[in-house]
């Protein structure tokens, strides 16, 4: 027998799994309440209990999908059979790849903080709360998650550059990882000028950092 606990958590489930369908489908303006839980086949109000609006929805699905990401960049770090090049190159791939497959999402992730209106004004005191929330805390829980995945991902750089050199290097490579997401997007990297693949971008970012081992 389901109990009341199982049956939420089922409900939750399937109203973040509608969401993320709806947002791969046609971003954020196609996420509602109400086509969130037609689509989950719920109840009318079912979705109403479990989130206080659209922006709550839409932040535990971000909160989950840097989870994943982050999930799958450790996997990578802690491989033995992997190099430390490998490590990262694969770390860059599983980033591109969200922009790739899920555009919608990856610009929700990356959104930045003040875009939208509700975002403004804060400044440092909103981003303390976020980062010093409790648990539970929707865009606590977001910051956290996206911060995990940062020290998984700078953690992989470490093991090629030191750990001094680590977030000038991360920085680079994640600038450039999200530009070569947003050329592959518009399609400018299979034109005749460019010629260039994602593959064959990162595998020259990661030979660079390579060879520049622990030169800044």
């Amino acid at each position: 027998m389901v109990t009341r606990a199982e049956s939420a958590a089922l409900t939750r489930r399937a109203l973040l799994d509608a969401a993320a369908d709806l947002l791969d489908l046609g971003g954020p303006e196609a996420v509602t309440l109400r086509e969130v839980g037609a689509r989950a086949g719920v109840t009318r109000g079912a979705p109403y209990r479990h989130f206080t609006g659209k922006d709550s929805l839409l932040t535990a699905v971000a909160t989950e999908s840097w989870e994943r990401i982050a999930d799958q960049v450790r996997a990578l770090r802690t491989d033995p059979a992997l190099s430390a090049s490998d490590k990262l190159r694969g770390a860059l791939r599983t980033l591109i790849g969200v922009g790739r497959d899920q555009p919608h999402l990856y610009q929700m992730l990356f959104r930045r903080h003040g875009h939208r209106p509700e975002d403004l004004g804060e400044g440092l005191d909103r981003v303390r709360r976020q980062l010093c929330g409790p648990a539970g805390d929707p865009a606590a829980d977001r910051v956290r998650a996206a911060a995990r995945f940062q020290d998984e991902f700078l953690a992989v750089v470490a093991d090629l550059v030191g750990e001094r050199n680590a977030r000038h290097y991360g920085a680079l490579l994640l600038t450039s990882a999200h530009g070569i997401a947003d050329m592959e997007l518009s399609g400018h990297l299979g034109t005749d000028a460019l010629r260039a693949t994602p593959d064959e971008l990162v595998d020259t970012l990661v030979r660079m950092v390579t060879d520049a081992g622990g030169t800044p």
